[in-house]
């Protein structure tokens, strides 16, 4: 298959967004895009060890998602969340007994261990950034359950709410650039599912 790109062919295309292009290089997947910025925005540690850690912890937040977005689509991604709402009724209740507080915990521990206020250290990674965001994309979806839950994680907890009162944080969530959770994204929030 050959994919073209602003009119160039494309050697090594991605399956779908989102991309970065930058010079000849296009760069498919959130984690290797976070992997190829990290280092040149200072979101990774330099050396190889501290990058592939801070990968690592990137990955197990996709497979947290994906645990998220089946939450309101268990069956098949193709059919409306309408069409499964009792398989997501069931698959949610399962996803905040167990699999919120295993995600969570591990980056609890991550944290504790860390040796400083950040998951991979001292210092601010992309990592930390993605957490931040799935905290508030569950805070968004599952508000009562994660009012719950949040007491067990406070390390967890406190990550986001340090990050959410950075200024440029703050500039960035009051801005036209932030996209409002919505219903059209991972993180959907259905009364019904909150328990």
């Amino acid at each position: 298959m050959l994919m073209f790109l602003d009119g160039k062919r494309v050697k090594h295309p991605p399956f779908a967004p989102p991309f970065l292009k930058s010079g000849n290089l296009v760069i498919g997947q959130t984690a290797n895009i976070l992997l190829y910025l990290g280092g040149r925005h200072g979101l990774a540690p330099r050396n190889e060890a501290g990058r592939l850690w801070t990968h690592q912890l990137q990955l197990t937040i996709a497979d947290f998602l994906i645990e998220v977005h089946d939450t309101h689509h268990p069956i098949a991604k193709g059919l409306y969340y309408e069409d499964q709402r009792r398989e997501a009724k069931r698959r949610t209740a399962e996803f905040l007994k167990a699999r919120v507080s295993k995600f969570l915990g591990y980056f609890e521990g991550v944290l504790e261990g860390s040796g400083g206020g950040y998951l991979v250290g001292r210092r601010l990674s992309y990592a930390d950034l993605s957490l931040f965001q799935v905290v508030a994309g569950l805070r968004y979806a599952f508000p009562k359950a994660m009012a719950r839950l949040e007491k067990q994680f406070p390390r967890v907890v406190a990550l986001h709410d340090g990050l959410a009162k950075r200024p440029r944080i703050v500039t960035y969530l009051a801005s036209e650039r932030r996209i409002a959770f919505n219903e059209q994204g991972i993180f959907r929030r259905y009364k019904e599912l909150d328990g």
